[in-house]
Protein backbone atom coordinates (compact mmCIF):
# COMPACT_ATOMS: atom_id res chain seq x y z
CA UNK A 1 0.00 0.00 0.00
CA UNK A 2 1.31 3.39 -0.86
CA UNK A 3 1.56 5.74 1.50
CA UNK A 4 0.62 9.71 0.80
CA UNK A 5 3.05 12.22 2.30
CA UNK A 6 1.26 14.34 5.21
CA UNK A 7 2.68 17.86 4.18
CA UNK A 8 0.17 20.66 5.48
CA UNK A 9 -0.20 24.08 3.69
CA UNK A 10 0.90 27.69 4.32
CA UNK A 11 1.31 30.83 3.18
CA UNK A 12 4.75 32.23 2.10
CA UNK A 13 5.60 35.73 2.95
CA UNK A 14 4.86 36.70 -0.02
CA UNK A 15 0.80 35.29 0.59
CA UNK A 16 1.38 32.27 -2.08
CA UNK A 17 0.23 29.02 -0.33
CA UNK A 18 3.33 26.60 -0.19
CA UNK A 19 3.93 23.22 1.15
CA UNK A 20 4.68 23.45 4.57
CA UNK A 21 7.80 21.32 6.85
CA UNK A 22 4.99 20.26 9.85
CA UNK A 23 2.10 21.05 11.50
CA UNK A 24 1.33 23.52 14.06
CA UNK A 25 0.70 22.73 17.69
CA UNK A 26 -2.07 25.01 17.44
CA UNK A 27 -3.38 22.61 14.49
CA UNK A 28 -2.42 19.62 16.50
CA UNK A 29 -4.43 20.37 19.29
CA UNK A 30 -7.49 21.37 17.40
CA UNK A 31 -7.85 17.25 16.42
CA UNK A 32 -6.31 16.32 20.15
CA UNK A 33 -3.18 15.28 19.81
CA UNK A 34 0.15 16.01 21.65
CA UNK A 35 3.30 16.62 19.49
CA UNK A 36 4.76 13.49 20.65
CA UNK A 37 1.56 11.26 19.34
CA UNK A 38 1.86 12.95 16.30
CA UNK A 39 5.35 12.07 15.74
CA UNK A 40 4.90 8.44 16.81
CA UNK A 41 1.77 8.18 14.35
CA UNK A 42 4.52 9.75 11.32
CA UNK A 43 2.98 13.29 11.54
CA UNK A 44 5.54 16.09 10.63
CA UNK A 45 5.67 18.16 13.77
CA UNK A 46 6.69 22.31 13.12
CA UNK A 47 6.90 23.92 16.73
CA UNK A 48 7.79 27.17 15.08
CA UNK A 49 4.89 28.26 12.88
CA UNK A 50 1.72 29.63 15.18
CA UNK A 51 -0.53 29.82 12.59
CA UNK A 52 -3.95 27.27 12.05
CA UNK A 53 -5.14 26.85 8.76
CA UNK A 54 -8.61 25.33 8.46
CA UNK A 55 -6.99 23.07 5.42
CA UNK A 56 -4.66 21.78 7.41
CA UNK A 57 -6.89 20.76 10.59
CA UNK A 58 -9.39 19.07 7.59
CA UNK A 59 -5.88 17.03 6.16
CA UNK A 60 -4.90 15.44 9.89
CA UNK A 61 -8.99 14.50 10.39
CA UNK A 62 -8.89 12.52 7.40
CA UNK A 63 -5.68 10.69 8.12
CA UNK A 64 -7.03 10.14 11.56
CA UNK A 65 -10.24 8.69 10.30
CA UNK A 66 -8.19 6.52 7.41
CA UNK A 67 -5.59 5.22 9.97
CA UNK A 68 -8.28 4.44 12.55
CA UNK A 69 -9.97 2.42 9.73
CA UNK A 70 -6.57 0.89 8.50
CA UNK A 71 -6.28 -0.83 12.16
CA UNK A 72 -9.98 -2.18 12.79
Amino acid sequence: MERKELKPIVKSSDGHLRLGKGFSLAELRQVGLSPREARKLGIPVDKRRKTSYVENINKLLEFLKDKEKSAS
